[in-house]
């Protein structure tokens, strides 16, 4: 199969697993070009955040390769593949000693001439991160003293101010409300449709999914159950086997394109 000129991020009939589950997952192929919002999505299990991983370079495939632009990713340096990829994970640290505006900095560290000093450019550029993830107001206190959901997006201040060309993201809106969770979406969509970043988002919303994504992958049991178009791909025709309960939709009135999917309610039973 030969390498897809327009993918920056290309994953070629990948293969991975444990001892006790050498299977595990795959063989998987995904191509990622810039401008698009991918989201992985799946039960528990299904390989969702191991997928992320061997993307991201943090793991190395049994079988088939990553490439980044076209090169083999795992003969990049560190440096290398984080002056390109950024990495946000599910649980990231959040008994942090260190103040916010700190930790957002660190996202510029692959880009420091020497790799020991911020810049002016540096301070406002974690500046404008912490602007678009709405954390500036408490740039000046511990990670420590944060909720979860504050601190979780602070660790996505930090990726933006790392200005990848590819973010990956694991679940990145777990310890949101309603409003945070959207609005984390909102960002990425913003950032893949008018500054040309390709994202990558393991959710279990499909409904977020729906709303915001340009790709659904959809993992089930470590194979690929489906990918495309949200509008095609989020149906109960293929979520409801790999979920394996009963669903429909309602039509989002912004889009009628594509729709909200919910689970059927179980019908009542009166007892004789």
């Amino acid at each position: 199969m030969s390498h897809d000129e327009g993918a920056i991020l290309e994953a070629r009939d990948l293969s991975f697993g444990y001892p006790t589950r050498p299977e595990f997952l795959g063989p998987i192929s995904l191509s990622v070009s810039r401008g698009e919002f991918w989201a992985i999505v799946g039960p528990n299990g299904a390989g969702k955040s191991t997928l992320l991983r061997l993307l991201a370079g943090l793991a190395r495939p049994h079988a088939g390769r990553v490439f980044l632009e076209g090169v083999v990713l795992d003969t990049l340096g560190n440096r290398q593949r984080a002056q390109k990829i950024a990495f946000v994970p599910q649980q990231p640290p959040t008994d942090l000693d260190q103040m916010v505006r700190d930790v957002v900095l660190m996202g510029r560290f692959p880009h420091r001439s020497f790799g020991l000093f911020e810049t002016a450019e540096d301070h406002r550029i974690a500046a404008r991160a912490m602007e678009a993830t709405q954390t500036e107001a408490f740039a000046d206190r511990a990670v420590k003293t944060l909720s979860g959901g504050e601190a979780q997006r602070v660790h996505l201040a930090a990726g933006l101010a790392q200005q990848p060309e590819i973010l990956l993201l694991d679940e990145p809106t777990a310890s949101l409300d309603i409003q945070h969770e959207q609005a984390i979406f909102r960002i990425l969509r913003d950032r893949s449709m008018h500054h040309g970043l390709a994202v990558v988002v393991v959710t279990h919303d499909v409904n977020l999914a729906a709303v915001f994504c340009s790709h659904v992958l959809v993992l089930h049991d470590g194979a690929v159950a489906a990918s495309g178009d949200p509008a095609d791909i989020v149906s109960p025709e293929i979520l409801g086997p790999v979920y394996g309960v009963p669903l429909t939709t309602l039509p989002l009135p912004q889009d009628p394109s594509r729709r909200w999917v919910v689970p059927v309610a179980p019908s009542s039973e009166v007892e004789p």
